[in-house]
């Protein structure tokens, strides 16, 4: 395992840690004013919604519960979503009648998300909105609504902040960009 340095690799800083921690702020302040009773519950997709979700849920100032789910839709070493999700770990909570917002790290070609959207709709929740931290639309193939969008960016490889790059550097405090001329992905 020889794992390339991410200074490396990275051709540039998209967004520091600083806009980072401003939006996710701003978007707790809003997701708190649009729920003002509270009783939220966030559904956050592992394993790269969970830096953000964390931020996320410290700016929530209304009471919110947390679940998870892992679903599979990337391989280590692609940049490519391969169009379809499985579901790799289900949630605890029964969401029938629960106001379920959607936390996820990047929204790109949405074939994730809408699976995910699907899937969660036919448990019947009150209701379901996305909360995305980046959003792709360059990329976008299949319809998904989002609700609240940290940063609309380019069709650009990105990591940190939750994104891996080979399943590294998630725990990275910006979302730098890849250089692909320098990168060699893990076999």
């Amino acid at each position: 395992m020889n794992m390339q340095d991410y200074k490396d690799v990275l051709s540039e800083i998209l967004i520091d840690s600083s806009a980072l921690q401003a939006r996710v702020k701003e978007l707790g302040a809003q997701i708190s004013a649009d729920y003002p009773d509270g009783d939220l519950l966030l559904i956050c997709i592992l394993r790269g919604g969970v830096p953000f979700l964390v931020d996320l849920s410290r700016s929530i100032s209304v009471p919110h519960r947390m679940d998870f789910m892992a679903v599979s839709s990337y391989g280590v070493g692609t940049r490519e979503s391969s169009g379809s999700a499985r579901l790799t770990l289900d949630l605890q909570m029964d969401i029938r009648g629960q106001q379920v917002l959607l936390v996820e790290d990047i929204v790109d070609s949405g074939h994730t998300i809408a699976s995910v959207l699907d899937l969660l709709k036919t448990r019947q929740p009150k209701s379901l909105k996305v909360c995305a931290l980046l959003d792709k639309p360059q990329r976008r193939e299949a319809h998904v609504p989002l609700d609240y969008v940290g940063f609309t960016i380019p069709n650009k490889f990105v990591f940190g902040y939750g994104l891996d790059l080979d399943e590294y550097y998630r725990n990275l405090d910006f979302v730098g960009v890849v250089n692909l001329e320098k990168y060699t992905p893990l076999a």
